[in-house]
Parts: structure tokens; C-alpha cells; sequence
């Protein structure tokens, strides 16, 4: 069976997959929700039998969380897959670039210091603080790399890897100093927040997110070829008539606006960038054609597994998500490496 054939398959059924799991998404929980129920509600049946406590429930909170774990996911999906194409590295993730560390610096920011930063906005900005200054820290991590990395003679990858080891570095003293100097509730927010979490989803937030983070895994999407010529080096890719040092400042950017929304409404995800890719190359190769649709998929799909067990798995309360997927990537990955490691011995 060809790559392209196999590669076929697997977007057929993770297609396939993909509602199935959004269905169970929003049917588990503490107050479960019949199969039945979810789909008259989704498709505007009326049904006098539906009680209007489950309609609640669906059209409040399960639903809007199950839409955003699936474009957060998805987003943090393809991000890795187009940092691992552009840095020719299977390991490489956004936070390789200081992009989530960034963004989780600037969220700090707004839970220890949103005090005096916007005393006197206006309330809508206010209760946006966290989310807003994420994402500002986190475009400004990428730009900064950017710019240490880049010089008349174009754009050093392996520069842009050491700045983005220091851009992490200074974030991770700048949460230390935050965590120093909070008080006890300004504490238990951040440690929260780091950990991840899609409890504070609503429609508003869920169309934001839309608006921003579906055009941009879209874009990505159509960089599929480029990163495949990529991959054979950047003075192959130039011969081949394509702009590196362009490709190189609209993927980072992109990936930069992608993890700086979806960090900065969910917190700190990590893994989905790293493993989803990665296992996706294991089962279809490296072309970036199928890599980065199929990235998108699983990414939706795996964080929407790991949401329904963080709140279920501890029922009534609540597991943070973010430790979850680490639970859940860090060992497999673990192993994968360890697989590898024996087949070069």
C-alpha cells in the first residue's frame, strides 16, 4: 500500500472518528447526557421528553468546551507540526521557540499584577486581562527570536534554537519572581492556570477562537509542499524557487498567533505539539500534504479524550487537563524514543 493511500485512510477515519468523540465529549461529565438528547439538541429537534436541565448543559458548557478543545487542540496540533517541518526535528515544538513559555509569562503577569496594569479599564478588558497579555507574550517571545535569529544574511535556525533556550530561561525567572511575590489566591490561580484547563469555556470565547485560530491552522495547512522541499535543506528549497527566508517569518508567525490564542484561553497544554505529529509521521511518513490535516484531526481528538478523563477521572471535581496529557504523552513518547533507541544500538 502506497504512503498516499495509507495517508488517505487515516484522515478517512480519524474524519470519522472525529464526531463520534465530540458526541461522547459532551455526554460525560457528572451529569451524563444520553447520545439521543446531544443530537436532538445539536440539530434544533424538539423533543418535550428533553428536560431543560440537559439542554442546559449541553448548550452552556458541554458543547462550548467540547468546540474549544477541539480547535485548541487542533491548533497546538498543527503548530508542532510546522516547527518540527521548519527546524527538520521530530522533538521540536512551539515551546522550542519560547512561544508557550512567552505566553505563560504574560498570564502571570495578569493574575499577579492585573491589579495595577489595568487599573481603570474598562471591565471587558479586564476580564480579558489574562488572556490578552498571554497572547502578547507570547508573539513577543516569537518575535524576539525572530529578530536575535535573523541578519542580513538571512535567518540562523540554530541561532533562533539558543535564543529561544533563553527566551525560556528569562520566562521561567520571571514565573519565579511572580510566584515570589503572589499572595496565597493570586498563587492558586496561576499554578491552575499553568496546568491547562477548558473549564472556562463560553460561546463568546469559542467564536474568538474560531475567528482566529481556524484561518490560521487553514493557512498552515497550504504549507504542506513548502515544508516538504524544506526538508531537504534550505538551499535545495531555494533552488526549487521558493523563499525561505519568507516561509521562515510567516510560519513562525503564524505559529506564534496559533499557541498565543490557545494558550491564552486554555493555559498550558503541553504534549499535543509534540507527540500528536509525531505519531502521525510514524503511521504515514513525513509528507506534510497529509502530516498537517491529519495533525489537526488527531490534535482535536486527543485533547478532547484527555478533557472527558480530567473530569471524570476525580468526578465531582475537576483534573486539570494539562496534567493529563502529560500523563498520557510523556510516557508514550518515553517509549517511542526508547523503540528508536534500540533500533540504532
Amino acid at each position: 500500500m502506497s504512503r498516499n493511500h495509507q495517508g488517505a485512510l487515516l484522515l478517512t477515519a480519524l474524519a470519522i472518528l472525529l464526531p463520534v468523540v465530540v458526541v461522547v465529549s459532551i455526554g460525560v461529565g457528572a451529569v451524563p447526557v444520553s447520545a439521543g438528547d446531544i443530537l436532538t439538541i445539536l440539530f434544533g429537534l424538539s423533543d418535550s421528553t428533553i428536560n431543560s436541565q440537559s439542554a442546559l448543559i449541553i448548550e452552556s458548557i458541554r458543547l462550548p468546551r467540547t468546540l474549544l478543545g477541539l480547535i485548541v487542540g487542533g491548533s497546538l496540533a498543527v503548530a508542532g507540526a510546522s516547527m518540527q517541518g521548519l527546524f527538520r526535528n521530530p522533538l521540536a515544538d512551539p515551546s522550542i521557540i519560547g512561544v508557550s513559555s512567552g505566553a505563560a509569562l504574560g498570564a502571570g503577569m495578569a493574575i499577579v499584577l492585573g491589579g495595577l496594569l489595568f487599573a481603570g479599564a474598562p471591565s471587558l478588558i479586564q476580564s480579558y486581562s489574562v488572556s490578552f497579555l498571554a497572547f502578547a507574550g507570547g508573539v513577543l517571545s516569537a518575535w524576539l527570536v525572530y529578530q536575535v535569529g535573523t541578519t542580513n544574511n538571512g535567518t540562523s535556525v540554530a541561532t533562533m534554537l539558543l535564543a529561544g533556550v533563553a527566551i525560556n530561561a528569562l520566562a521561567g525567572a520571571g514565573m519565579g519572581m511572580l510566584n515570589y511575590v503572589a499572595d496565597d489566591t493570586m498563587l492558586r490561580s496561576l499554578t491552575f492556570w499553568q496546568m491547562g484547563s477548558l473549564g472556562g469555556a463560553t460561546r463568546d470565547l469559542v467564536m474568538i477562537c474560531a475567528t482566529v485560530l481556524i484561518p490560521v491552522v487553514l493557512i498552515l495547512g497550504r504549507y504542506g509542499l513548502v515544508l516538504n522541499a524544506l526538508l531537504l535543506g534550505e538551499s535545495e528549497a531555494r533552488h526549487l524557487g521558493i523563499n525561505v527566508q519568507k516561509v521562515k517569518l510567516t510560519l513562525i508567525s503564524l505559529t506564534a498567533l496559533a499557541v498565543g490564542v490557545a494558550v491564552s484561553v486554555s493555559g498550558f497544554i503541553g504534549f499535543v505539539g509534540l507527540v500528536v505529529p509525531y505519531l502521525i509521521r510514524l503511521a504515514v511518513g513525513p509528507d506534510h500534504r497529509i502530516l498537517l490535516p491529519a495533525s489537526a484531526l488527531l490534535g482535536g481528538i486527543l485533547l478532547l479524550v484527555a478533557d472527558m478523563i480530567s473530569r471524570t477521572i476525580v468526578a465531582p471535581a475537576e483534573l486539570p487537563v494539562g496534567i493529563v496529557t502529560a500523563l498520557m504523552g510523556a510516557p508514550f513518547f518515553l517509549s517511542l524514543l526508547w523503540q528508536q533507541r534500540k533500533r540504532m544500538v
